[in-house]
């Protein structure tokens, strides 16, 4: 039975920066996700949507972040055990057992950073909407090229929704976003651009209807609360409504939890003795959740880890210039 000192679960951008920070600890780590490449969402479902809020870089594509996080964790010979999912987390006397649909692993500490959890996205419930999955019907983007000289609509009115219309203003013949509010949930500086960008509003708007054969043709938009309708003619509809999650196991785990997030203290450690977590699964009073802020965590969780595994270990260790040699 191999014990870890840190096991990471969660490969998602902050998953993936805790492991290499655990690496400039000199600890012995494995890191464990559900998914069958390193990641996380951004991966799987954003790969081609560009990021603003990442320190030091103006803006970088969802892809390239993961590939520099990838880059920097060869820096050291971790362990990585992708496509399985955590089941149980089990408590011994001297260390911590992980029960995947694989396997055991067992950890002096754990670092929780699953992100939301297990996801899936929310789908358009109108007649119709299942049969034009993958047929004009699309609930994330995996190519921007796949759209381009075609005329595409965004459901949707957060960050989300606003950004892959922006990126798809350039590319695709006409674009299309469609909010069921008259004011849009994202940043004020991207709905401000996108009032000013060429991208046809339509709000307030539910969709009401969609039609084509094999394809995606079109879609009737209905005004909230009025019988006012309009068609509208495209040949794609991105729905961006955005993920449902699962963390019932949280509290079969015996974590003290809310419905959404595990709460923390301001190590990062949880409930469980030995149990740290950072990034969108944590919460405390003030928590915003974005990438950056788990970025700054992962540290802390950790450390603060290392330092239950053994006390002598500094929860402020030296800065990264005096650990890697200088050119």
């Amino acid at each position: 039975m191999e014990i870890f000192d840190l096991t990471i679960v969660g490969a998602g951008p902050v998953g993936m920066f805790a492991a290499f920070y655990a690496g400039i600890r000199q600890a012995k780590t494995k890191l464990i996700d559900s998914l069958p490449q390193l990641g996380g969402q951004l991966t799987t479902l954003y790969p081609e949507k560009n990021i603003y809020d990442i320190p030091g870089f103006p803006i970088i594509k969802a892809a390239d972040l993961v590939n520099n996080l990838e880059k920097q964790l060869r820096t050291f010979s971790h362990t990585y055990c992708l496509d399985e999912e955590v089941l149980e987390l089990k408590q011994h006397d001297e260390y911590l057992e992980l029960i995947t649909n694989k396997e055991s692993h067992y950890a002096k500490a754990v670092v929780l950073a699953i992100g939301n959890g297990s996801f899936q996205p929310r789908r358009l419930l109108i007649d119709g909407a299942d049969t034009f999955e993958n047929h004009g019907i699309d609930y994330y983007i995996t190519d921007l090229m796949k759209y381009a000289g075609k005329k595409v609509a965004i459901a949707g009115g957060g960050d989300s929704a606003i950004d892959w219309a922006l990126m798809l203003e350039p590319i695709a013949a006409e674009v299309s976003i469609i909010h069921r509010r008259d004011n849009f949930r994202g940043h004020e500086h991207s709905v401000q651009k996108l009032k000013e960008s060429s991208v046809n509003i339509y709000t307030p708007y539910l969709l009401h209807e969609l039609s084509g054969k094999e394809l995606l043709e079109g879609v009737t938009l209905q005004k909230v609360k009025s019988d006012e309708t309009i068609a509208v003619n495209i040949d794609y509809l991105i729905v961006n409504y955005g993920f449902s999650s699962s963390l019932d196991h949280l509290k079969s785990w015996g974590l003290e939890s809310t419905r959404q997030a595990i709460l923390v203290e301001s190590d990062m450690r949880t409930s469980i003795p030995g149990v740290y977590a950072c990034g969108d699964i944590t919460t405390y009073d003030g928590k915003v959740k974005l990438i950056a802020t788990g970025m700054g965590e992962a540290p802390t969780a950790v450390n603060n880890a290392l330092h239950y595994i053994n006390p002598k270990n500094r929860t402020q260790p030296g800065h990264s210039t005096s650990l890697f040699p200088q050119n």
